[in-house]
């Protein structure tokens, strides 16, 4: 496991200055707000095409009871 040290140690970086985390905090908070109104957007729009799927099915339960 020792060879792949020099390696995984290219991709990690702990700056000295605290300060260089603000811009990535702000973006992950941006993204996140970002996807939970995508993610309820989603559940929305899911919920108006399962009533509609409803309603059609009922229509068609109707008509092969007439």
């Amino acid at each position: 496991m020792d060879y792949l040290n020099p390696i995984i140690g290219l991709f990690l970086y702990f700056p000295e200055d605290k300060t260089e985390y603000i811009p990535a905090a702000i973006t992950m908070v941006i993204f996140t707000i970002a996807a939970f109104f995508a993610f309820r957007f989603i559940l929305k729009v899911s919920k108006k095409e399962e009533d509609k799927v409803d309603n059609l099915m009922n229509e068609g339960k109707q008509s092969k009871e007439k």
